[in-house]
């Protein structure tokens, strides 16, 4: 007899691509997060939410298509939690993580991928099938044997 294969936890959701949408992608996030055996008050928890909040945030504020949602992709892979954003505006690629600059002190915004090129451990920018893009973060999570071997209840 054979085993059935191993399920990677994950989440997917399609959301209206509003501050609502924004919010609730964050809120969403941390609660499947500690349905993963990772708590809200930890450095991953708290990382993933900081980096969710500003992905979801640029895919409401500039790859927003009338009529699209933006789609939030949340798994934990070996090691870490892999956040994926995506949205179905081509033409306003964001920048990679070579090109991301520091905004002028008193600027009101440009914060938002410098707060993720910080608080994530590795990240990129892709091309998406249908057209768009995904910014795609990991962070790392810390005493990876203790969460990957909680028992789900």
């Amino acid at each position: 007899m054979t085993a059935p294969p191993a399920s990677v936890p994950s989440l997917t959701l399609r959301l209206s691509p509003t501050p609502r949408g924004a919010r609730l992608a964050r809120h969403l996030a941390l609660a499947e997060l500690d349905g993963w055996g990772i708590p809200h008050d930890s450095e991953t928890a708290e990382a993933v939410a900081v980096i969710v909040a500003e992905l979801a945030a640029n895919a409401v504020t500039h790859g927003r298509v009338a009529g699209r949602d933006f789609e939030l992709r949340l798994r934990l892979v070996t090691g870490s939690v892999r956040i994926e954003v995506s949205d179905t505006r081509a033409e306003r690629r964001p920048p990679g993580p070579a090109d991301v600059r520091e905004p002028a002190p008193l600027a009101e915004t440009g914060r938002g991928l410098v707060l993720v090129a910080a608080l994530a451990d590795r990240w990129e920018v892709v091309d998406r099938d249908p057209p768009g893009k995904t910014v795609r973060a990991e962070v790392d999570v810390p005493r990876w044997l203790s969460v990957s071997r909680r028992p789900r209840g």
